[in-house]
């Protein structure tokens, strides 16, 4: 299937276009909160987060949309487009018809793996930039100011945010190869897109299990925030780095699973 068809498919999808709106109907929602219950500060909290300086400015904003979302809303879009793509078909019957065509199977889950992994790009992307551009316009362009005191050049605020955003969409790698995985193992899309959120938040929780000690530093979630590293006076590179390199090592694990099951599997949907 070429990619254009494939991606032109996708983006006529309803729950395409109800995820692009739920993302770009998030900026203007902590707006609104903002402006209800007042400037938010750290009093009363046990740590300073990037929270305390929503308001100073729009990559401000923006950072904080980021950092309220990355844990479980951005997890979302990568579950549904991934592990969406081959159980659909299954359920609606079609997927036998278009492995009738004299295409290997191997091509068609790499065209329909690169739209999903665009589209969940897409989807992180949309978010930062709708937040910068609403924030912006809501308490002004200036640089962004950290939390524990001192801000980034204002030429180096769009670059840091763009380094954040690349450094999520790695982390969620995991979670699009296990739910790319599980939509080639069932005929179900939710039980696919399902199983990969719901083992992304057992990830989660393992995390938070300090009894596990350094064990933890394997877990793609123990790393999923040192982006924050990104938004510090002096770049940090070393939790990103390995960050990225356990989520990309279980995501080739995952794909090639998916690639070699699917290989093999007898397709009657």
């Amino acid at each position: 299937m070429p990619l254009r068809v494939e991606a032109v498919r996708q983006l006529k999808r309803r729950r395409t276009l109800v995820m692009g709106a739920i993302l770009a109907a998030l900026p203007f929602v902590l707006i609104a909160a903002f402006a209800i219950g007042g400037t938010p500060d750290g009093r009363g909290n046990d740590r300073i987060t990037l929270m305390d300086t929503a308001t100073a400015s729009g990559a401000n904003f923006a950072a904080t949309c980021l950092f309220v979302s990355a844990g479980f809303l951005l997890v979302v879009p990568v579950a549904l487009f991934c592990g969406d793509t081959v159980a659909s078909e299954a359920s609606w019957s079609s997927l036998r018809y278009l492995l009738a065509a004299p295409v290997p199977r191997a091509r068609l889950l790499w065209s329909k793996l690169a739209v999903a992994l665009s589209f969940s790009a897409a989807a992180m992307l949309l978010l930062p930039v709708v937040a910068l551009a609403a924030g912006t316009a809501a308490y002004g362009w200036g640089p962004l100011r950290l939390p524990t005191g001192g801000s980034l050049a204002t030429a180096d605020t769009v670059p840091r945010l763009a380094l954040v955003v690349a450094f999520i969409f790695v982390s969620q790698l995991v979670t699009a190869g296990l739910a790319f995985w599980l939509s080639t193992k069932t005929d179900a899309p939710l039980g696919a897109v399902g199983g990969a959120v719901g083992l992304t938040i057992i990830g989660n929780v393992l995390d938070a299990v300090t009894a596990l000690g350094s064990w933890r530093d394997f877990l793609p979630a123990h790393w999923q925030f040192a982006w924050a590293d990104a938004l510090q006076p002096q770049l940090e590179w070393g939790g990103m780095l390995k960050g990225s390199a356990v989520s990309v090592t279980y995501a080739l694990v995952l794909f090639a699973l998916a690639f070699r099951g699917f290989s093999r599997k007898d397709i009657v949907s």
